[in-house]
């Protein structure tokens, strides 16, 4: 649908563009539906700026929250990551004096309260759009193939076993549908199991004795802690051993620092005998001066000195 209004001088052609939904925490991508612009692109949730970009190409972004989470890839679609349930809305790409409008449902499922649900407990399951007022209509269906018209919740009063499996939740707005699948777990309530009633076994009973009371005198002598007999006695065979070989590793310790100990002071009492060893210089020493008048006598042999 397209639409020619005037402002002031100009006139702007609005289209109604698509519908597109989502889910929360998704990846949405809303296309611009015009492929070119020559002075400048710009996108805008109910009259909030995101994005505009001018003839120079540089980029202006608004002060919206959602602008953190937007940019334009590619060019000229619009990425919004990760949606929120809030994002819910008209967005509007407008090149030029062309606009187009896109409408942008945020879904999400859920199961209050979440997990497995026991029978006979009480849940609702959800199935919405953020705003209300837009028109959706929901319808959903059982696992047995049963379609339930109506509301956007759906109260289970209480949880049976035939709840468990999946429910499917169709959304319709403008034509376009969107459907999406939640699985719910049931488990059964813990059994109790009795022990029928034997009236023989009461005829066989002494009287003035409980033997009920006996029996469970005598689990509780067996039982420490929530453990049987046998269950101590491993234990504490268990807690002996390593008693020993804890016992077993410091005596062969203290025998090994005391050999050490004796083998040092064997070592350090041992005197080496080393004879001391003369060796014979070659120089000689020099000849006494003989005096006048006096017959020159024939030096005598150098002497031996330790070396």
């Amino acid at each position: 649908m397209k639409t020619v209004m005037w402002f002031g001088l100009v006139l702007v052609a609005v289209s109604t563009g698509k519908v597109i939904f989502t889910e929360v925490g998704q990846k949405a991508t809303i296309e611009c539906g015009i492929s070119s612009y020559t002075k400048q692109l710009e996108w805008s949730r109910e009259n909030q700026q995101i994005i505009r970009i001018g003839k120079r190409g540089f980029p202006t972004k608004g002060t919206a929250e959602i602008v953190q989470r937007s940019r334009m890839r590619p060019e000229p679609n619009l990425e919004i990551y990760p949606v929120k349930d809030t994002d819910t809305g008209k967005f509007t790409c407008k090149a030029d004096a062309t606009v187009q409008e896109h409408m942008l449902l945020v879904v999400s499922v859920s199961v209050v309260p979440s997990g497995a649900l026991q029978v006979g407990s009480e849940a609702t399951l959800y199935c919405q759009v953020k705003d209300p007022n837009l028109g959706v209509t929901v319808e959903w269906k059982k696992p047995d193939g049963t379609l339930l018209k109506g509301s956007s919740t759906f109260d289970l009063k209480p949880v049976a076993d035939s709840d468990a499996g999946p429910w499917n939740c169709t959304l319709t707005y403008e034509g376009e549908t969107f459907s999406q699948t939640l699985m719910i777990k049931v488990s059964g309530p813990t059994p109790t199991t009795t022990t029928p009633y034997d009236p023989q076994k009461d005829i066989h009973k002494p009287a003035g004795r409980n033997h009920t009371t006996e029996h469970k005198s005598g689990d509780a002598e067996l039982l420490l802690l929530g453990l049987d007999w046998w269950v101590w006695l491993a234990v504490g065979v268990g807690c002996l051993i390593v008693i020993l070989l804890t016992v077993f590793v410091i005596v062969l310790c203290k025998r090994n620092r005391e050999r050490k100990k004796k083998f040092q002071r064997m070592k350090s009492t041992e005197q080496p005998l080393k004879p001391k060893k003369y060796c014979q210089c070659d120089r000689q020493a020099a000849a006494a001066k003989p005096q006048q008048g006096r017959r020159r006598e024939k030096p005598s042999a150098l002497p031996l000195q330790a070396c």
